[in-house]
């Protein structure tokens, strides 16, 4: 608190009347996060509401550019410090994802560029299930990748088996 008060120029106890503690700071800034993160997915979705190929070029793209923001140590120590914070984010993480790419996907099927004979509820559970399983600070750092480098990942195997070619049919 004392780093932070003196980067924002003013005093701890100017800092503790907007924020009662550490704890509150944080689902401050987290609460700030996922109204950038999910205004930004809707400003997508509306502006591409039935181009399913950039519409998930562009969701994708806003999704890692969130992610850079995210160091491991950030992560790791939520975690462990305020475990309560770190199920919050896990929980509006996978709100985000049922939202945004479940949309995505019934889209895409409508298209024909998505797998029809897969239901889109499952899709999403295999994202989710994927996220979670890779995308927390233990794996994370098992594994030796930054969030942006694993969430890629995770988009590009689950991806290559919802999308189909062009002209091919499910």
């Amino acid at each position: 608190m004392d780093d932070l008060a003196a980067e924002l120029g003013i005093s701890k106890k100017t800092l503790y009347a907007h924020f009662t503690s550490k704890t509150a700071l944080l689902e401050a800034v987290l609460a700030h996060k996922f109204a950038r993160v999910s205004s930004t997915l809707e400003q997508i979705e509306r502006k591409h509401p039935h181009d399913f190929p950039a519409a998930l070029h562009q969701l994708l793209t806003g999704m890692q550019h969130e992610l850079d923001e995210i160091k491991p140590p950030f992560v790791r120590d939520m975690r462990l410090k305020t475990p309560h914070v770190f199920k919050m984010v896990e929980r509006r993480r996978a709100e985000l994802i049922q939202r945004h790419f479940g949309k995505l996907f019934v889209e895409g099927q409508r298209t024909g560029m998505a797998r029809k004979d897969v239901p889109v509820k499952l899709m999403i559970e295999i994202l989710l299930g994927a996220v979670q399983a890779i995308m927390n600070p233990p794996k994370i750092e098992e594994l030796g990748l930054m969030p942006k480098t694993a969430f890629t990942g995770i988009i590009n195997v689950v991806l290559e088996g919802v999308l189909l070619r062009k002209g091919e049919k499910s």
